[in-house]
């Protein structure tokens, strides 16, 4: 070995003995960083926002009640679509019709799934039968756009917009709702426009991306998930019940704004687009939990949790 060979080895020899300190505190100055709780009992009262009553929809079964949140920002025909069924107490007395393990429940008219009915579908009213396809929509500078750090497989950004995950492909200028654990959407036929929203489906299960833009997403399950999930699973094809008796009944769905103050749920969800959020995203990429011995430094977009909480004013007394 030369004399300048001999140098340049020594050189970086003690690069890496300066560097190796630095490195072995990595996971110690990870440890100090804030838990997901600790950010979020640091919040203030500014970090939340209340759910809007003409979005909220509640869906109450015999176990209890489900909330969903529409998203009108990417789904605005969906959602007033949904009103108006809302308005005119569509869903009440139909059903959950299916649940697939590890995938999605979904509830509509039994009726609209059989090819010889004994009784005709339920009329839609003054609710559309077909709707133009909201799969994805552009984006544009009034959209919020809270992005993630870390890669996606399914897009080339993914974030949060309003509270919802989002996915964004900014050379084509699209963005979509992606189909995360307790997404809601609108189920179709093989035509484009065959979702009205008259049948709906929450996922249950592992994220199924696959099915992003390809299908609406108009909102979100807030509260109540664990009446959607705990489900009997269906003994027939793709999770629908064989015996229409093992179906649950829909007591009914009711638009907040339909009811008085007094017998709303007063919900507040933690917003997406404040330093308090994105604390708690990185609370979640490097985990400072003492049971962690691996920090991994990276979240997929459906691991973000999305707190909700009863407005701090409100009273305790809801349905």
């Amino acid at each position: 070995m030369t004399s300048r060979s001999l140098l340049a080895t020594l050189a970086i020899l003690c690069t890496i003995a300066t560097a190796a300190p630095a490195l072995a505190a990595g996971p110690a100055s990870l440890k100090s960083a804030p838990t997901m709780q600790q950010v979020l009992d640091a919040s203030k009262p500014s970090d939340w926002r209340p759910l809007n009553p003409n979005d909220t929809l509640y869906m109450d079964l015999p176990e209890g009640r489900v909330v969903i949140e529409l998203d009108p920002a990417y789904a605005p025909l969906h959602a007033q679509n949904i009103r108006t069924l809302a308005h005119q107490h569509y869903w009440d007395g139909l059903a959950i019709l299916r649940v697939q393990d590890g995938f999605v429940t979904q509830w509509g008219d039994p009726a609209a799934e059989e090819d010889h009915p004994a009784q005709p579908p339920r009329p839609l009213g003054k609710a559309k039968a077909t709707l133009a396809p909201e799969f994805e929509r552009a984006i544009t500078p009034d959209l919020p756009f809270t992005k993630l750090p870390d890669g996606d497989v399914y897009a080339p950004e993914v974030g949060f917009s309003n509270g919802f995950p989002v996915g964004r492909d900014p050379k084509s200028g699209k963005t979509w709702l992606v189909h995360c654990y307790g997404a809601v959407g609108a189920g179709r036929g093989n035509t484009a426009d065959s979702g009205p929203g008259t049948e709906l489906y929450a996922v249950i299960g592992q994220a199924p991306r696959q099915l992003d833009r390809n299908i609406a997403v108009i909102g979100r399950v807030v509260k109540g998930m664990q009446y959607l999930a705990d489900r009997p699973r269906g003994n027939g094809p793709m999770g629908f019940y064989k015996n229409p008796a093992h179906q649950t009944k829909i007591l009914r769905v009711r638009l907040a704004s339909d009811l008085p103050p007094s017998e709303r749920m007063h919900l507040e969800v933690l917003r997406t687009d404040t330093p308090t959020f994105k604390a708690l995203v990185e609370s979640r990429r490097n985990r400072a939990d003492a049971w962690y011995l691996y920090k991994v430094g990276k979240i997929d977009v459906c691991n973000v949790p999305l707190p909700v909480r009863e407005a701090p004013s409100a009273g305790t007394k809801h349905h």
